[in-house]
């Protein structure tokens, strides 16, 4: 299984209706399609033929959107689905002294976990992210450059962070990354204050109006930055996809949006833009030998290219094998109980050829899918972000 199984679930309801078409399918049946879709966006961008300008226009992932819109408007969902979509009070919470603590022993209790699974639904063996006080904000405050760099022809030399809840609470040590390396290319930064979740987990539940909720409170904060001539960046390819194209596809007449689009890039491609512009810091002090890298989903989709295999590719005595097949985690997927084997299959495929490459350091764009990847091995080994790989590769 190369994606997921929305498609499978589909052709197996249409092989076992009388008229072995769409139209012999039960409409009651179509949302155990609708359940395997975690809105990954890949077989509209690598399988799909049907999409503009075919004359069917399908877009099959937002179809899916659709429909989960329209159930979430009559259907309230379960309470568990509430929760962990709930990113930015549940993580805050978690993530308090003591009780982040807590919650990270708790993650690794057997006994616990099972009761979570009976209780929460939440499986006994799924791949649970840490959680840390103190957070972002604390371990990633930047510097105050003296001179920051000269623009490049698409970028400022400028770039305010948008933390992200999940880089805020769960991976603030990858944010910390990201500052360090920009400020080693002479770039200015900022983190960006009081934002709040990008959305996705609620677009992914259908929950359409908590998503321009969570609009409406970031917008203002981002386009402050644009305005004082700074580019924008997460470390999280989803919230990034959010911005550059979900937020403005979901408001096409938002001039504002466009412009916040506009200025938000991928932290590799911003690398490899500020390279090609003779702008790039390419004096590395470390090789990193065989890395095995994993290229996100949500960072795919964006159309952007392997930036980051590109720009790792420049580090010398580095050899980076490309792996573009989805880990199976897909945000909330991989945890629930009645889909987590069907993450596992998923990334089989991905932890197989990780193991196979035999490599000093692996990992992905996406922390989650890293995680996922980490989880499938269950040797030991840890993912490491590719910002961590190049920080290691600067000496920093």
């Amino acid at each position: 299984m190369s994606l997921c199984a929305a498609f499978p679930t589909l052709f197996d309801l249409i092989d076992e209706s009388d008229t072995f078409e769409v139209d012999g399918v039960d409409k009651a049946d179509f949302g155990t399609v609708v359940d395997q879709c975690f809105l990954c966006d890949l077989c509209a961008e690598t399988k799909c033929p049907y999409l503009p300008p075919h004359e069917w226009a399908v877009d099959f992932p937002h179809l899916m959107l659709r429909a989960k819109a329209a159930r979430f408007k009559t259907t309230k969902p379960r309470w568990r689905d509430r929760l962990i979509t709930s990113t930015d009070p549940v993580f805050t919470a978690l993530s308090t002294p003591g009780v982040g603590q807590l919650a990270n022993a708790a993650a690794k209790s057997t006994a616990l976990r099972k009761v979570g699974e009976r209780v929460a639904g939440i499986h006994k063996d799924a791949p649970l992210p840490g959680f840390f006080p103190g957070g972002a904000a604390r371990r990633a405050q930047p510097t105050r450059l003296e001179q920051p760099a000269e623009a490049g022809s698409t970028t400022t030399g400028k770039v305010a962070v948008y933390v992200t809840c999940y880089g805020e609470h769960n991976e603030p040590d990858v944010v910390g990354d990201l500052v360090r390396v920009l400020e080693h290319n002479g770039i200015a930064v900022r983190l960006l204050a009081d934002t709040t979740c990008c959305g996705m987990p609620k677009f992914e539940l259908g929950d359409l109006d908590a998503v321009a909720a969570k609009k409406d409170r970031n917008l203002p904060i981002f386009l402050a930055a644009v305005e004082d001539g700074y580019d924008l960046m997460s470390i999280v390819p989803s919230c990034t996809l959010m911005y550059r194209q979900e937020l403005p596809l979901l408001f096409p007449d938002d001039a504002d949006i466009e412009r916040v689009r506009d200025a938000f890039f991928d932290p590799f491609e911003y690398l490899v833009l500020r390279n090609r512009d003779g702008l790039a810091n390419l004096d590395f002090k470390k090789p990193l030998g065989k890395v095995t890298y994993h290229a996100a989903c949500h960072q795919r989709v964006q159309a952007i290219g392997q930036r980051t295999f590109e720009f790792l590719k420049l580090i010398p005595a580095t050899e980076v094998t490309l792996i573009e097949r989805c880990s199976g985690h897909d945000g909330t997927y991989a945890v629930k109980a009645e889909t987590y084997d069907a993450a596992m299959k998923i990334a089989r495929p991905v932890v197989r050829r990780v193991r196979e490459s035999e490599p000093d350091a692996y990992g992905s764009d996406c922390p989650m899918a890293g995680r996922m990847i980490e989880h499938g091995l269950d040797d030991g080994t840890k993912a490491i972000h590719p910002l961590a790989m190049l920080r290691r590769a600067y000496g920093i």
